[in-house]
C-alpha cells in the first residue's frame, strides 16, 4: 500500500512538473527595420496557424469630436485592398479552409486568422495588404457607415440594459478618453468626410504601431523569411499618434444615476474605480470579483439569488482597460423587490471582506479557478496567439505570459482585504439604477 501511494505521489509530480512546463510558453522576437515586432511561437501539435496583429489603437487615441473611427476601421478593413477585389478578403481565407475575426477595444484593436499551416504565407500576405493599402474609399465607407449604424441599433438601442457600461463610464469620467464607447458618436461618424478615415488610416494602421504574431505549426526561419517578403518593404508611420496622458481625478464623492428604459426588471450596477491593468493590485482585485460573484458557490450569488432570492442574475468583474477604469457588481432585482435591498446586500458581502478574512479554503477554491483558467488558456494557439500580443501592445514584455500566474498565485488573503478597503468605497464608486418606465413617475 505504501509503495503504491509513493508511486502515486512521483506520478503526480510528474504530472505537475509536465504540466507546468506545458504553460511556459517559448516563443522568439524580432524588429523589422520600419519598425514592426513580430513574435513566432511554434506548436506542432496539429496542422494549424493563427496569424494576428495588433494595433496599438484603440477609441482612446480618437478624436473627441469623432469617436467610434478604431471600430468602425475594424470593420472597414475587411473591405480589400489594392490588390483584393472589394469583398474577397474573407472569401479568400473561406477558401483556404480558415477562419478570421477581429474585435476593438478602448486601448486596441486586433485582427486575426486562423488557416492550415500549409496557408501561412496566404494570411500574412493578407494582413501586409491590409496594412499597406486597405481600400479607404467612399463606397467603402458609405457600406460600413451603415454597418455600423445598424449594429448600434441590434447591439445598443434594441437590447435591454446594453448601453449600462456608456452610462457608467459617462458617469465616471469626465475628462479621460474612457468616458466615450468603443462604437463611439454614431451620428457624427456618419457626417465624418473620407479625408478624416484616410488620415487615422495612415496614422494608426503601420508598422511601427502593430505586432505581427505567428502561432502554431510553422518553420521559424520561413517564417521569418516570409514576414520579410510581405512587411519589410511598408514605409514606416510618420504621422502624429494621438497618445492621451489624462490623468482622471479621484472620486471625491459617490456618484448615482437613475434612467428608466424598456426592461422587464431593475438592475442595479455599482462601478468601483481601479487602476490600470499594469498594477501589482490587479490580481487581487480580480480575484476579489471571483470571490464575490464567480459560480453558483460564489457569496453574492449564494445570497441574493439562493437565499433571499432578491435577484435573478448577478456578477462582478473589471473592465482590464490599460488605463484605471472600473470594477464592476451587477444584480438584476428579482420581481417585487426593491433595488435598495439588493445594494444592501452588495453594501454588506464588500464591507464582510473588508473587515473579515476570507478563509484558506475560499482563497484555495480562487486560485484553483485560476489555476484551471490559465490552463485551458494556454490549450489553443489563437488564446497563447492573442495572449502574446497583449502582453506586448499593453506592456512592452511578451515575457510576461508565463510570469502572470505568479502574480495570482502570489495573492493573500490580506491582499483580498486590502483592495477591497482601498478600492471598493462609497466616494469611489458610480451606482446606477435601472428602472422599467412603467415606474417612472
Amino acid at each position: 500500500m505504501t509503495k503504491l501511494r509513493l508511486l502515486f505521489a512521483s506520478l503526480l509530480v510528474a504530472f505537475s512538473v509536465q504540466l507546468a512546463n506545458a504553460q511556459n510558453i517559448e516563443f522568439s522576437e524580432f524588429d523589422l527595420d520600419n519598425g514592426l515586432h513580430v513574435i513566432l511561437y511554434t506548436d506542432n501539435s496539429a496542422p494549424t496557424v493563427t496569424v494576428g496583429v495588433h494595433y496599438n489603437v484603440g477609441s482612446k487615441n480618437e478624436n473627441p469630436e469623432l469617436t467610434g473611427f478604431a471600430h468602425f476601421f475594424e470593420h472597414l478593413m475587411f473591405e480589400g485592398s489594392e490588390n483584393i477585389p472589394r469583398g474577397e478578403y474573407s472569401k479568400m481565407v473561406d477558401k483556404a479552409g480558415g477562419t478570421l475575426n477581429a474585435y476593438t477595444m478602448v486601448d486596441k484593436t486586433y485582427y486575426h486568422e486562423t488557416l492550415p499551416s500549409n496557408q501561412l504565407e496566404l494570411a500574412l500576405w493578407l494582413e501586409s495588404e491590409r496594412m499597406l493599402h486597405a481600400k479607404v474609399d467612399s463606397v467603402g465607407i458609405a457600406t460600413q457607415k451603415q454597418v455600423v449604424a445598424e449594429e448600434k441599433k441590434q447591439r445598443y438601442d434594441s437590447r435591454p440594459y446594453a448601453d449600462w457600461s456608456m452610462i457608467v463610464m459617462e458617469n465616471m469620467f469626465k475628462l479621460h478618453p474612457y468616458r466615450w464607447p468603443t462604437i463611439g458618436d454614431v451620428e457624427k461618424l456618419m457626417e465624418a468626410k473620407e479625408e478624416d478615415f484616410v488620415e487615422f488610416y495612415e496614422t494608426y494602421y503601420v508598422p511601427n504601431n502593430a505586432c505581427l504574431i505567428i502561432a502554431g505549426d510553422i518553420d521559424e526561419a520561413k517564417a521569418k523569411e516570409m514576414v520579410e517578403k510581405y512587411f519589410a518593404d511598408i514605409p514606416r508611420g510618420t504621422k502624429h499618434m494621438n497618445r492621451p496622458t489624462i490623468v482622471e481625478p479621484p472620486l471625491s464623492e459617490e456618484v448615482r444615476d437613475t434612467v428608466y428604459k424598456d426592461v422587464q426588471l431593475p438592475m442595479l450596477v455599482q462601478a468601483y474605480r481601479i487602476p490600470g491593468a499594469a498594477d501589482e493590485d490587479i490580481p487581487a482585485i480580480k480575484m476579489l470579483n471571483q470571490l464575490l460573484s464567480k459560480g453558483q458557490s460564489s457569496r453574492l450569488y449564494k445570497k441574493l439569488v439562493d437565499t433571499d432570492q432578491t435577484a435573478v442574475q448577478v456578477g462582478s468583474f473589471d473592465f482590464g482597460y490599460q488605463d484605471p477604469s472600473a470594477a464592476v457588481i451587477i444584480g438584476v432585482v428579482a420581481p417585487g423587490v426593491e433595488p435598495e435591498k439588493v445594494e444592501e446586500t452588495f453594501d454588506n458581502e464588500i464591507e464582510k471582506v473588508q473587515t473579515e478574512l476570507i478563509s484558506e479554503r475560499e482563497l484555495e477554491k480562487l486560485k484553483n479557478q485560476v489555476e484551471n483558467s490559465f490552463v485551458n488558456g494556454m490549450r489553443k494557439k489563437s488564446t497563447i496567439a492573442d495572449n502574446l500580443g497583449n502582453y506586448y501592445t499593453y506592456y512592452g514584455d511578451a515575457s510576461l505570459i508565463n510570469k502572470e500566474e505568479a502574480k495570482w498565485m502570489a495573492v493573500t488573503r490580506e491582499d483580498i482585504m486590502r483592495v477591497a478597503k482601498k478600492y471598493f468605497t462609497k466616494n469611489n464608486r458610480v451606482v446606477l439604477c435601472y428602472f422599467p418606465k412603467s415606474m417612472q413617475k
